[in-house]
């Protein structure tokens, strides 16, 4: 069984941080293309060793990202 998730990725100095808003999952890699390959096994192992309690418990059913403008100062 396959399920969709996001990915929002992050510059971080000289790596990128995927993290899967919907699990609160995070991941690393030298490239963007490495951080989403990363993010894909660290979901892929939890679902293979998380209790259903735990899986229920850190689910996030709805997830939106958006951008906004912000006044600054």
């Amino acid at each position: 069984m396959q399920n969709q998730f996001t990915a929002i990725i992050e510059r971080e100095k000289d790596r990128y941080v995927a993290h899967c808003a919907e699990i609160d999952v995070a991941s690393q890699g030298k490239t963007v293309e490495e951080a989403v390959k990363n993010l894909k096994e660290a979901l892929e192992l939890f679902f293979e060793s998380a209790s259903p309690a735990e899986i229920r418990e850190r689910s996030h059913e709805e997830v939106r990202v958006t951008r906004m403008k912000v006044a600054l100062g």
